[in-house]
């Protein structure tokens, strides 16, 4: 048995390695790719069907990939927006799980309010994962992109929440919403406690205990992990615990990791998530022909669709409603408000409404839903639930995924004026580290400075770099630099950068040189060239 799963483990893993490059010399956002080659896949004659656990969806792929957002996500962007972070990822959360709870009584026969809840907790809350994959590359405003993490960070949480008491509501035949709403904010509030709890925990043994880069690493992935099953322990929200934690050791990173454990953490957990993304979306793709062959006589494959089409423009509509409504209430309601939207611009109110596509949080839900209620009665409409599911993240993950590109491309997105480009900033803050490293050597090491050699030429390098910067934000300022000139600059230094490659390629056969020298020097082109093309 172990041998068998070890096996379909490793040939998962490989297939999603291979499709991931087909996808990218296809120029296809690899979730989008990873479902429709996993649908593909699903409906060969003879392929085993995968039946998924969605225990282990939750507790095996949640956690690290709720933290490595958490972790990646600005604190700075996510207090600055935190009203419409608020707004986004709880209210739209339960006013679309009341449209599709109503909806589905209105049009699906057989759906009760329960079962409608049900469902809408499964379809409201936006997939980070696919959002940021899809995006991945295009032009849009670091306004976009901040909302967009802030509300993927939270809204799971919420409408795992809707979910579960929708699922308890099905299962006992009562429902009073004083209690639930009392329940949400506890459930909540003491997943945020535990997780600042153990994220403080983890905060000291980095900072005060002897680590080295490994298990510094290690630690990071044993982290969500903690904060997770300790909050589902005692009932509180894994999901929250998560987040609050990630945010908080994130924060604190340059204090607790050496730059080795953060070149070192951010490498593995660059490989982990990358293959942890790729399984899930593969995944969704496997689950369906089971989910199809449930349907039953009842309900038609193309009215069962029908009901998930409907269900994916029902949810963009009201996110469009709800955004566009909200937007306009606060500015007139609060003028701090104003200061968090003065850069949205309609174009990027286009981009947020057509980025709410559904992924493994909306899949691992509907999965775990019982199959049975008792031993005589099984639970209603499953199998219905579990299509329409897969139907919303098809069309809002797979559809909507391939053309946002697109629109993208045709809504031209002007950059905010307040805001200085990212060659701007990246020159000032580094013309500020060297100003910061003069004034540092001249206060401290002024005798050095004039007697050591090496600081001599330290001291006239900085200088030297001081200058070269001042020259080019000089440059930017006057215009005297446009896009064709920052083109060329940038190909020309990464040619540079490769000839350098190449020749450190050639010391490797010399033995003058060491190996360990060479792959530092490596690694220093490696981030170099990592600055000009990210």
């Amino acid at each position: 048995m172990l041998h068998d799963n070890l096996i379909l483990i490793l040939v998962l893993l490989l297939a999603v390695t291979l499709l991931v490059m087909v996808g990218q010399k296809i120029k296809i956002s690899y979730p989008i790719f990873l479902v429709l080659a996993g649908l593909a896949i699903g409906f060969i004659p003879g392929m085993p069907h995968l039946t998924i656990d969605p225990n282990m969806v939750f507790l095996l792929f949640l956690p690290p990939l709720l933290y490595e957002a958490a972790w990646f996500t600005s604190w700075k962007d996510f207090w600055e927006y935190k009203g419409a972070i608020f707004l986004m990822a709880v209210g739209l959360v339960f006013i679309t799980s009341v449209a599709v709870a109503y909806a589905s009584v209105a049009f699906i026969p057989g759906f009760t309010l329960a079962l409608g809840f049900l469902l809408g907790g499964i379809v409201s809350p936006p997939d980070a994962v696919a959002a940021a994959a899809v995006l991945k590359g295009l032009k849009i405003p670091k306004t976009v992109t901040a909302l967009l993490e802030g509300e993927s960070l939270v809204n799971d949480a919420s409408s795992l929440i809707v979910f579960k008491f929708a699922l308890a509501t099905v299962i006992s035949g009562t429902f009073v919403l004083q209690d639930a709403a009392a329940s949400f904010v506890s459930v909540a509030g003491l997943g945020i406690i535990i997780g600042l709890a153990i994220g403080g925990i983890f905060y000291a043994v980095h900072r005060f205990l002897p680590t080295t880069d490994n298990i510094d690493t290690v630690l990071t992935l044993l982290t969500p992990y903690f904060m997770y099953i300790v909050a589902e322990h005692f009932e509180a929200s894994g999901v929250m615990a998560v987040v609050s934690g990630g945010l908080l050791l994130s924060s604190q990173s340059h204090v607790i990791l050496t730059s080795q454990s953060r070149i070192k953490t951010v490498s593995v957990w660059s490989a982990l998530v990358f293959m942890l993304n790729g399984v899930v979306f593969i995944l969704i793709g496997l689950a369906l022909p089971d989910i199809v062959n449930g349907l039953g006589p009842d309900y038609p494959i193309l009215k069962a669709i029908g009901y998930g089409a409907g269900i994916s423009v029902l949810a963009l509509v009201v996110r469009m409603l709800w955004l566009i409504s909200t937007a306009g209430i606060t500015q007139l309601l609060n003028k701090k408000t104003r200061v968090r939207y003065k850069d949205l611009t309609w174009h990027s109110f286009v981009v947020i409404i057509y980025a709410g596509m559904r992924g493994v949080v909306s899949l691992a839900a509907a999965l775990s839903i019982p199959v049975m209620i008792s031993e005589q009665i099984p639970f209603p409409l499953r199998n219905l639930i579990l299509f329409i599911t897969f139907v919303v993240i098809f069309i809002t993950l797979v559809v909507q995924g391939l053309t946002l590109p697109f629109v993208i491309k045709l809504l031209n997105i002007p950059e905010p004026k307040s805001k200085l480009s990212e060659q701007e900033q990246t020159n000032q803050i580094k013309l500020k580290l060297i100003d910061l490293s003069l004034d540092k050597l001249n206060a401290d090491y002024r005798d050095q400075c004039t007697h050591n050699e090496l600081m001599v030429n330290l001291k006239a390098e900085l200088q030297h770099s001081l200058n070269e910067k001042k020259g080019t934000i000089h440059a930017f300022r006057k215009g005297d630099i446009d896009r064709r000139d920052l083109k060329a600059y940038h190909e020309i230094v990464l040619a540079l950068i490769k000839v350098q490659r190449d020749e450190l390629h050639h010391l490797k056969k010399n033995k003058n040189y060491d190996d360990e020298v060479i792959r530092k020097e490596e690694w220093r082109l490696d981030l170099e060239e990592l600055g000009i093309i990210t």
